[in-house]
């Protein structure tokens, strides 16, 4: 898996190098201070992931994701920030990044945010997740954004009715799945949100508008 870092600051750049090439498989064949050597990098490396934060680009940022997006639509885009506003996370998203995680994420969120968008999902920092829904509802002709986009369609399946309060039984029987199978998906799901049980997974989607159906 091929990653090129762009970040103006060299030490941010420097500490993802050596979070990503510590478990193997992942190795970072590039790296850049400002928009035109991100493009350069990614144009001579084709990565698979592009991890970037935007604000090297401008104040407003978000010059970088749509012209990757235009001219290189295989790589998948991870925004690592520190901005947490909400213009700067509906903009991303829009202009096409498939992930949103800010600077404090921890090793291993980051390394399965990396995972996540270079096998085509989406992931997002959890303290996003929870108003996503709001940022991203019709409003103006704006398109709706799933709360949780990390998901996929049958894992949203399940944490629609984990919201609504039902069993894995209930929900193995609803959706005419084995037990085993429900469980495995409630175990992913629980990973993706980055929650350690079903208590704080359903606070976690009824915040985000799941489970009142």
């Amino acid at each position: 898996m091929t990653v090129v870092l762009a970040d103006a600051q060299p030490a941010i750049r420097h500490g993802l190098r050596s979070v990503l090439e510590r478990p193997g498989g992942i190795s970072v064949v590039g790296e850049a201070s400002t928009p035109e050597e991100a493009i350069a990098a990614i144009g001579r490396h084709r990565p698979r992931v592009l991890m970037v934060d935007p604000s090297m680009d401008s104040p407003s940022g978000m010059h970088v994701v749509p012209e990757v997006q235009r001219l290189w639509p295989e790589t998948g885009i991870l925004v690592f920030s520190a901005a947490d506003d909400d213009k700067a996370i509906t903009s991303a998203l829009q202009a096409g990044a498939r992930g949103y995680l800010f600077k404090r994420a921890e090793a291993d969120q980051i390394l399965r945010g990396i995972q996540a968008v270079a096998a085509g999902e989406a992931i997002i920092d959890k303290s996003i997740a929870c108003r996503l829904g709001a940022l991203m509802c019709p409003t103006s002709g704006q398109q709706y954004y799933y709360p949780f986009p990390q998901l996929t369609d049958r894992e949203r399946d399940v944490l629609e009715r984990i919201a609504a309060g039902k069993s894995n039984t209930a929900i193995a029987r609803e959706l005419v799945l084995a037990s085993k199978t429900v469980s495995n998906r409630v175990s992913v799901i629980f990973g993706k949100l980055g929650v350690a049980d079903r208590a704080q997974a359903i606070v976690m989607a009824r915040d985000a508008g799941l489970g009142h159906g």
